[in-house]
């Protein structure tokens, strides 16, 4: 028996994962409007946010063999999917899918995986920095100058921040070269390398590449020439000692599962809350524009947000029709009123028109 998923439109809004950090925030997103169905290893742990939300709370162990059975209206996959069932399962029953999870090898996969399923229903891989947050942004950019040939995205990572382990799972590609487009080659780049200091919010931070999957696909939805995405943390000390582990080989001798816990303990963080902030900075034909996102309800609520828009991206509740098939966030018909709908959830949004204080 292999688990089973039926399109339902009448069916709750399925969020697995959806009692964790940003689980928990696309809930609070979606109740007012829809019934939800929380899933996770855990049920026990969704209690008080079923409660809250008026949600049913079930177990879906993707580690174990047990199978799952629902109907749903769409699907949003706020947990790690290493074998793709919670995919396979709504491609399988038609359902709309939109998932925030997925480093860039893991989402290549996805869209193969997809692909070769034939999806009746859309498939949002949402997983761009902040759910997708960061290439919408840029598209809205790009429609501004009729492009983006190059687009830097540059990510100030608040150590004060609430994250959940899934968060920074980044960390366990700090060792792992990844492929790049710089110039209109491509080409192998290093984490944490290439550091520079760019200006985000008015204050200086340090930032140094890592690998994110809007770098894979900006190039192939944009015709993006230049992509780089690179990563700082509010404490100073914290960027100077990651640079400093990566000199010393630390991420490519502890990669392996034994050090996983040490590598994400660097950043995990049950947190107070923090401010989540990114920079986007877009040139095509010889102009440029900048745009700073602020989220001061921190990374999780930021993420939970990306996934809320993918969410009516693919119900086609957002002005727009729902997409066919397998489709990335930056690929809304009209990116512009997309990144504007950040506002209201309270996300704010500095333009930069003439696109100063670049990168240095």
């Amino acid at each position: 028996m292999t688990d089973a998923l039926r399109h339902d439109p009448s069916a709750p809004v399925l969020i697995t994962g959806g009692y964790g950090t940003v689980g928990a925030e696309i809930a609070r997103m979606v109740a007012p409007g829809a019934p939800i169905l929380l899933t996770g290893r855990t049920p026990e742990r969704g209690r008080a946010l079923a409660a809250e939300t008026g949600a049913e709370v079930r177990a879906w162990d993707l580690g174990a063999a047990a199978p799952f059975r629902a109907d749903a209206r769409a699907v949003v996959n706020a947990v790690n999917d290493p074998e793709d069932r919670v995919l396979r399962a709504a491609v399988e029953g038609g359902v709309p899918y939109v998932d925030i999870t997925r480093w860039t090898a893991r989402m290549q996969r996805a869209v193969t995986v997809a692909t070769l399923l034939g999806p009746t229903a859309p498939v949002l891989l949402s997983s761009a920095w902040m759910g997708g947050v960061s290439s919408l942004v840029a598209a809205s950019l790009a429609a501004d100058l009729g492009g983006a040939e190059q687009v830097e995205i540059a990510v100030r990572w608040d150590m004060a921040d609430r994250s959940g382990a899934d968060s920074v799972e980044f960390m366990d590609r700090l060792g792992v070269g990844f492929e790049v487009v710089d110039g209109g080659r491509r080409r192998i780049a290093g984490p944490l390398t290439e550091a520079r200091t760019v200006v985000i919010g008015g204050a200086p931070v340090r930032v140094a590449r890592i690998d994110t999957p809007e770098q894979f696909t900006l190039p192939l939805t944009l015709a993006t020439s230049t992509a780089a995405t690179r990563i700082g943390f509010s404490s100073p000390a914290a960027t100077r000692a990651l640079l400093a582990l990566r000199g010393t080989g630390f991420f490519h001798w502890a990669g392996g599962e034994r050090w996983a816990p040490a590598r994400r303990a660097l950043l995990h963080s049950p947190g107070e809350g923090g401010t989540a902030q990114l920079r986007i900075d877009v040139s095509h034909g010889g102009r440029s524009r900048t745009a700073t996102v602020t989220d001061a309800r921190g990374q999780g609520h930021l993420t939970a947000v990306g996934a809320f828009l993918g969410l009516h991206r693919v119900l086609g509740t957002d002005g727009a029709a729902p997409p066919q098939g397998v489709v990335f966030p930056e690929q809304h018909p009209d990116p512009v009123a997309a990144a504007a709908r950040l506002a209201d959830h309270g996300v704010r949004v500095e333009l930069d028109r003439a696109g100063t204080g670049a990168a240095a």
